[in-house]
């Protein structure tokens, strides 16, 4: 069997890992095994937290758009349900969107959901 020598790279690799933990905080920034683990944890950390952001940002919405329905008289779960009993097609993003940055639009599609 022919003799491996990976000093090359097992430098880049150890590099590589350093350069990613930058920044990092305690050993897990400039010792290559802690470095190593860190990286790993917050890969995971990424993958599930990405998820999580969408549900985070529906709550966002839905609280914003109780905000701003409260003082037509109208709570965030009777208006959604009147929306969608009356077929907007508006998401609530959207909505949103038009409670915090529109509204003047806003004001008209409460009434028409009225």
């Amino acid at each position: 069997m022919t003799r491996v020598k990976k000093a090359v790279h097992a430098l880049k690799n150890r590099r590589s890992v350093l350069k990613a933990a930058k920044g990092f905080r305690f050993r897990r920034g400039n010792t290559e095994r802690a470095a190593n683990d860190a990286l790993m944890h917050a890969g995971v950390y990424a993958f599930a937290h990405r998820r999580d952001k969408k549900g985070d940002f529906r709550r966002l919405w839905n609280v914003k758009i109780n905000a701003a329905v409260r003082p037509f008289g109208l709570s965030y779960s009777k208006f959604i349900d009147a929306s969608k009993k009356k077929g907007f097609a508006l998401d609530r993003k959207t909505l949103a969107n038009m409670a915090e940055f529109k509204p003047d639009a806003f004001k008209r599609v409460v009434e028409s959901v009225k």
